[in-house]
């Protein structure tokens, strides 16, 4: 008989829901740059051909990274590169809060649900109590 107590799944189960609507998104959004659709042609309007698909590749790849268990990590700071730079270029275009909360919000859910599930990502950053 084991007496080595067994790790709750809840907070597994919490780190899959905190991710999925990032993942979700992100993935989407790839899709949506590297197919080119009417909407995302009027949006990259100003930019230099094909980026659309350049950064959509990216994005998707960033985001498998991010769901393979072995490079979740490298994944995660893959994307908060890439979400940085959506933060930045929606400042510089002055969209405001509402521009860049979206992505800022996507960082720390994707954080949040890898510090859950890793416990090498909970050794890394330790939350503490004061005391």
């Amino acid at each position: 008989m084991s007496t080595t107590p067994t790790p709750s799944k809840i907070p597994f189960y919490v780190s899959i829901a905190l991710a999925i609507p990032p993942v979700f998104m992100l993935l989407l959004s790839g899709v949506m740059k590297v197919s080119q659709n009417e909407q995302v042609r009027e949006g990259f309007a100003d930019w230099p051909a094909g980026s659309a698909v350049a950064i959509g590749v990216v994005q998707l790849l960033c985001t498998v990274i991010y769901l393979i268990p072995r490079t979740a990590v490298l994944g995660a700071i893959l994307l908060t590169g890439y979400l940085g730079g959506a933060i930045a270029v929606t400042v510089k275009m002055g969209l405001g809060f509402a521009g860049w909360w979206m992505p800022l919000v996507f960082g720390i859910l994707l954080w949040g649900a890898l510090w859950l599930r890793d416990p090498r990502v909970r050794a890394l950053i330790p939350l503490r109590a004061r005391g």
